[in-house]
């Protein structure tokens, strides 16, 4: 059993981000490597308490008091055994999720939770350091085939377990290159991309054929799709950037963040030299106060912006879990990433009235809100403007980009804009199904990863009238949320 005293004998610990002035110079990731024994004593804090609200937490079900005990003991191929069970990609889960398990855990209940992620990640990395983590084929083939629309984690995970389970499954995607937000929106400096292509190469070893350049409905027709393969899976997220429709608008500068953050994305690959788009020597205003939004403003100072303004409408969150967001919900509280201690200024209950500009965005006006029965409420006088020479949208995403084979395969959408499908992930069209952001909106990783095993299982289950494929959750599960 768990070390019952661990959590009394050390306090919660994170590895060290590298210094701002060193790692801004670079698009690594920014954490330094995690001493093996500071690692083995954070994971003693967890006191495998008899109800795990951390399995709560995480829509995985991942099987946190086992891996953080078996990590205490140094048992780390254990570790990776119990981890590798309910997540195909702790490395992405690892770096990228913002850990609702943590929030959920026993020991947050009067102190700080156990480092979860921070163990994830270092079990994945230290299993592949070791070559414990290979291609698993099949022992044999079923005979039947599955296409899967769209390679970011949902897709991804879906493609594995059914390619696992012995089905011909080829991955589509309209981009050149496979892992969709992946590899095409999220920083490097949050996450290398030689993560995603050892799994790419992985996947290829057992089987999963990746299709590039293709975009369903217009490259390669649903009917053709739907001929060809026994089940088809769509997974292609949800991209359409919420917009700002106000005055100038259409002014040259103002750009989504997915046309700002791949580009930057390109010139790591060695597509380009430099980004079409670069906040070099620029004033940049960032519209969103989220992880979108955090992550141009990291971008915009490796490309050498003059300034940064990051601008949020909602109030200034509290430092500590607020009393209507209890425990184990996922509280929303001030949060800083490493790209906010990297500079540019935080402004809360702002709201854009106006761009300002000749053709070129040069600035734009702000006015201060408060909120009233929820809906932000301007405050005469506290006009201002600021200026800006570029401009991001990161507000957030409103559904998926689908029109070009929404039609075709018969899919219909549901009154929050997403695909609609039954619990199942099952749409009405036999052998159609949805899972991830494309029928979710726009949510986390771990609940994308786990939607893609899941629908797995009841393709796996439509195709063969049976399944052994885990099953973690119902497309109508949703977080904890106050």
């Amino acid at each position: 059993m768990a070390d019952p005293r661990g959590f009394m004998k050390a306090g919660r610990e994170l590895p060290t981000r590298r210094p701002v002035e060193v790692r801004i110079q670079d698009w690594r990731e920014v954490y330094e490597q995690f001493p093996e024994s500071s690692l083995r004593t954070q994971a003693a804090r967890c006191m495998d308490c008899g109800i795990p609200f951390c399995h709560n937490g995480c829509p995985l079900g991942n099987l946190i008091p086992e891996w953080n005990d078996l990590t205490r003991r140094g048992d780390w191929h254990g570790a990776i055994e119990r981890l590798h069970a309910t997540n195909n990609f702790p490395e992405f889960t690892g770096r990228l999720c913002p850990a609702p398990c943590e929030s959920a855990c026993v020991l947050g209940i009067n102190q700080d939770p156990v480092t979860i992620k921070q163990v994830e990640v270092s079990i994945i990395d230290h299993a592949w350091d070791s070559g414990w983590v290979q291609p698993q084929p099949p022992e044999r083939l079923s005979g039947k085939t599955v296409a899967v629309v769209g390679s970011g984690p949902a897709g991804l995970a879906a493609a594995q377990q059914l390619a696992r389970a012995g089905h011909t499954v080829a991955v589509y995607e309209r981009a050149d290159r496979i892992g969709g937000l992946l590899r095409y929106g999220i920083p490097e400096f949050k996450m290398e991309k030689r993560h995603v292509d050892r799994r790419i190469a992985q996947m290829q070893a057992e089987g999963v054929k990746f299709r590039t350049g293709i975009e369903i409905g217009k490259d390669l027709s649903a009917d053709d799709l739907r001929r060809r393969y026994d089940a088809v899976l769509v997974a292609a997220g949800s991209t359409i950037g919420r917009d700002l429709p106000v005055p100038g608008r259409e002014f040259a500068g103002i750009h989504q963040a997915m046309e700002y953050l791949p580009l930057a994305n390109r010139v790591q690959e060695g597509d380009l030299d430099d980004s079409p788009i670069n906040a070099g020597g620029k004033h940049v205003v960032v519209i969103g106060g989220g992880d979108t939004g955090a992550d141009c403003l990291g971008t915009a100072i490796r490309q050498g912006a003059a300034s940064i303004t990051q601008l949020e409408i909602l109030p200034t969150p509290p430092q500590a879990r607020p009393s209507g967001q209890p425990w184990p919900t996922y509280p929303v509280i001030f949060r800083i990433s490493s790209a906010h201690e990297e500079g540019g200024d935080r402004v809360y209950s702002v709201s854009t009235k106006r761009f300002l500009g000749d053709g070129q965005v040069t600035g734009l006006e702000l006015v201060e809100v408060e909120w009233q029965d929820g809906r932000p409420v301007e405050i005469a006088g506290t006009e201002r403007t600021i200026p800006a020479d570029l401009v991001t949208l990161a507000m957030g995403f409103v559904g998926p980009e689908a029109d070009s084979f929404e039609a075709q395969l018969g899919l219909s959408r549901d009154a929050r804009g997403n695909l609609e499908r039954g619990d199942d992930y099952a749409t009405t069209v036999p052998g159609v199904y949805v899972a991830g952001d494309a029928g979710r909106g726009q949510s986390l990783i771990v609940w994308a990863i786990a939607e893609g095993r899941a629908a797995a299982a009841s393709i796996d289950e439509y195709l063969m009238g049976e399944t052994n494929l885990p099953r973690p959750l119902p497309a109508s599960a949703r977080q904890l949320l106050a």
